[in-house]
C-alpha cells in the first residue's frame, strides 16, 4: 500500500479570491476552477496542490495545521507577501524564532522560515 500527497484543502467564504491570492503568493498556476472551488499547483502536472473550497463559516481560532515555506531570502519574501496582503500574526512566538508567522487575507496562518 502507498499514499501520494495530492493536495491540501483550505476552506474559505470566497475561495476564488483566496485561491488567486495563493497562486500569486506561490507563483503557481490555476489548474481547475468550478462553482465551489479553485485548485492551484506549482505546474499543472506537479503534486501536491492546494484546493480552496467554499465554506461560509468564518475562521475563529488558530489553525491546527499550517504551511511552512523556506525562501532564499526570508526578509525579502516576508516583505513581498505583506505587499500582496498577508499580515503578521502572533500565535505565541517569543521573538527569537528564525521564522516569521504570517496570515493570508482570510487569517490562515503560515510560516516563512529563515
Amino acid at each position: 500500500m502507498s499514499l501520494e500527497w495530492e493536495q491540501i484543502v483550505i476552506d474559505s467564504p470566497d475561495p476564488f479570491t483566496l485561491g488567486r491570492w495563493w497562486a500569486r503568493a506561490l507563483d503557481w498556476v490555476i489548474v481547475d476552477e468550478n462553482d465551489t472551488e479553485i485548485e492551484i499547483r506549482q505546474t499543472p502536472d506537479r503534486l501536491p496542490g492546494i484546493i480552496v473550497g467554499i465554506d461560509r463559516e468564518e475562521k475563529v481560532v488558530k489553525n491546527r495545521l499550517h504551511l511552512d515555506f523556506r525562501p532564499d531570502d526570508r526578509d525579502a519574501e516576508v516583505a513581498r507577501l505583506l505587499d500582496l496582503g498577508a499580515r503578521r500574526v502572533d500565535v505565541g512566538q517569543t521573538g527569537d524564532e528564525p521564522w516569521v508567522v504570517l496570515a493570508d487575507p482570510e487569517g490562515n496562518e503560515f510560516c516563512v522560515l529563515g
